[in-house]
């Protein structure tokens, strides 16, 4: 399954004070490696996001179709960590709420680099959340 998502960044002070904060929010996902080039949050042997500055030297571009979603305990972490991402200057991609999978609720958002994120969470009753 999946290790770890790599999000490439054109200001990588810029983005990874954004993603600090956010994933502040989502729990404890403090910077668990980083350099020049390079930070990644979570926890060794655990899923973990990292942004980087593309190693070919060229400029980063969001991928058209590619999103991150990041799992959130319940509704009330998703709609927090939705308007926390707006706060910090990100985009609103949709609101937090039920969407068409009965139990699935979550938010969209972009990065300050226009990556496609969202926060969602199942809530468990298999009805719409």
């Amino acid at each position: 399954m999946i290790g770890y998502v790599t999000l490439g960044t054109n200001d990588l002070e810029k983005n990874a004070k954004f993603y600090d904060h956010l994933l502040k929010e989502l729990g404890d996902y403090g910077r668990m490696m980083e350099d020049e080039q390079f930070v990644a949050w979570g926890a060794m042997n655990q899923p973990g996001l990292g942004l980087t500055t593309p190693f070919d030297g060229k400029a980063a571009s969001v991928g058209n179709g590619v999103m991150v979603a990041l799992e959130a305990p319940d509704t009330d972490t998703v709609d927090r960590v939705h308007a926390k991402a707006l706060a910090l200057g990100g985009q609103d991609e949709g609101a937090p709420g039920p969407r068409a999978m009965p139990g699935f609720y979550a938010g969209y958002f972009r990065d300050l680099d226009g990556n496609k994120l969202n926060v969602f969470c199942m809530t468990g009753d298999g009805q719409a959340a």
